[in-house]
């Protein structure tokens, strides 16, 4: 299958796999690679320009398919060594980079010059709109659906896919609720050039995460995830345990006086410990409605090869069925 996208970063399938904290290491980012797809190392989960260095070059160790990095512009007071890490990937020959969070123009001309292509994620037709007229090369358009940060507008993607397509002109990936064939085909009909999946990709034998972060994505329904922070107007969507249902509890009861010192310790600094040791209480942590589609744990590739060959058949059997011979 080819679309701007594959051409874009010379991949086989139209396939991503999003940067996610703690997750996206070499081991993920080669075996997505390595099964057609773009891999995406996580440029923050390693902190400083040595360590990313260091992940690429695992990572080239695992991989000769292009792989990209994500790059996320967080506010933060103690902020990252950004320069260092933009100048780690340039320098390690990655050709791909996801940006997310905060506007990504400062490092743009970098990227431009080293010939890197950048796709940034956004949810909303406005926030793509911008990163198309800043240079940006491509966007991933989250709509409400997605783990993680979901914006404040709340659209899902069967709005969010059309109108953007309807706005831009670079091409752009669907993001949020991604999990099988249905939603690639369904992507690529409201205008999307490929999907990124990011909780998919967790629950798939190469993850680097706990054995029971797999199979709380497994066991999970659509129903299982909640919205925090929303109040603080940083909406996470999380999966539900007892420290999400705690802080839940937090916001409800200060109503307009919360702040995120009154959360601290549901949120901040418990990804290690989720997805390393495995402690499904510690916090919360980032997870899609779309676990309601998620019901097995398989390779990436018969992740990816699955996904193509019923992409296939959903084009040219249900959907050619359709129309008149």
């Amino acid at each position: 299958m080819k679309t701007r996208i594959t051409e874009m970063f010379g991949i086989e399938h139209p396939i991503i796999q999003g940067g996610m904290h703690y997750v996206g290491f070499a081991e993920m980012a080669a075996a997505v690679s390595n099964a057609g797809g773009l891999g995406i190392i996580t440029g923050l989960t390693q902190g400083t320009p040595e360590k990313l260095a260091n992940e690429i070059a695992r990572c080239k160790d695992m991989t000769d398919k292009p792989f990209g990095v994500n790059l996320t512009f967080l506010p933060t007071v103690n902020s990252p060594d950004y320069p260092g890490l933009v100048r780690a990937i340039i320098e390690g020959g990655v050709k791909a980079v996801e940006t997310a969070g905060n506007n990504p123009a400062q490092v743009l001309p970098y990227f431009k010059d080293a010939g890197v292509k950048v796709i940034h994620k956004c949810t909303s037709v406005r926030h793509s709109l911008k990163a198309q007229s800043i240079g940006c090369d491509a966007v991933s358009v989250d709509g409400f659906e997605c783990g993680g940060h979901p914006g404040e507008d709340d659209i899902p993607n069967m709005i969010l896919l059309p109108r953007a397509a309807d706005e831009l002109d670079i091409p752009f990936v669907a993001s949020g609720g991604m999990a099988d064939a249905r939603s690639l085909v369904a992507s690529l009909a409201m205008g999307a050039e490929g999907m990124n999946m990011g909780t998919r990709f967790i629950a798939t034998k190469e993850a680097p995460v706990h054995e029971n972060v797999k199979k709380a994505i497994v066991a999970a329904s659509e129903l299982d995830t909640r919205l925090v922070m929303r109040p603080l107007r940083n909406t996470e969507r999380v999966l539900t345990n007892e420290a999400v249902e705690r802080l839940l509890e937090k916001e409800r009861a200060l109503g307009a006086d919360l702040k995120f010192e009154d959360i601290i310790e549901e949120v901040a600094g418990v990804y290690p410990r989720i997805m390393s040791e495995g402690d499904m209480d510690a916090g919360a942590w980032s997870c899609g409605m779309v676990a309601g589609l998620i019901n097995d744990i398989p390779t990436c590739k018969e992740l990816i090869d699955g996904i193509m060959a019923e992409a296939e058949v959903l084009i040219r059997q249900r959907l050619a069925g359709f129309l008149d011979s």
